[in-house]
């Protein structure tokens, strides 16, 4: 049976929001040396780390993907507008770098929907987006650690009669340098060029 997409508009998180009106009260984001068109959260969270599965059912961990410039995005594949929406920008970010730096930046889309996104499914989702997009799952109480780890949850609404549900999840896009070291975070109103810009800022500065 074919799976019918939801078609209510995906709920967002507030509490990435949260996070960054903290840190603006704090003064910790005003922009350094770099013209940043993302958020500067150098050293107000922790390094990437995760023990994920990716969309070939293998374990992964943070370490197999260093020595890359990495985007991490929360989601799911069904998602109606957010997900596919930020998944084509960032791919267009990418895809515009030159053609010797679009190997060095990684998007890693973490679905936190493991009830419905095997890595069957994810593999052909993240497929359509780009040949840089890694799809990564696990475990619900896995998901809600890394979750809370970047100050974010997500959360799930009643199935309609067909099985069908909502899920509540942030928008922001965490951006990590080549060493796992967290750099910016990426509003998903960012236009393609700005997010570039950033890209090879980091790119240029680890090189």
């Amino acid at each position: 049976m074919r799976t019918r997409f939801w078609r209510q508009r995906t709920k967002i998180i507030p509490a990435t929001l949260t996070l960054i009106a903290s840190l603006l009260l704090t003064g910790c984001l005003g922009n350094d040396a770099e013209d940043w068109n993302g958020k500067n959260i150098s050293g107000l969270m922790p390094e990437l780390e995760f023990d994920l599965i990716n969309s070939q059912g293998e374990s992964v961990s943070g370490d197999d993907y260093s020595g890359r410039v990495r985007m991490l995005f929360f989601g799911f594949t069904s998602c109606p507008d957010v997900c596919p929406t930020a998944l084509q920008k960032l791919s267009q970010a990418t895809s515009g770098l030159d053609p010797e730096l679009q190997d060095e930046v990684l998007t890693l889309f973490v679905s936190v929907d493991p009830k419905r996104d095997t890595p069957e499914r994810l593999a052909k989702y993240v497929d359509f987006f780009g040949d840089n997009i890694i799809g990564l799952t696990g475990k619900e109480p896995q998901l809600r650690e890394l979750a809370k780890r970047y100050r974010t949850t997500f959360g799930y609404d009643e199935p309609d009669p067909d099985g069908n549900y909502a899920v509540s999840h942030s928008s922001a896009i965490y951006v990590f340098d080549r060493e796992g070291n967290p750099r910016l975070l990426m509003r998903p109103d960012l236009s393609r060029e700005e997010i570039r810009h950033d890209l090879v800022a980091l790119i240029q500065e680890d090189s």
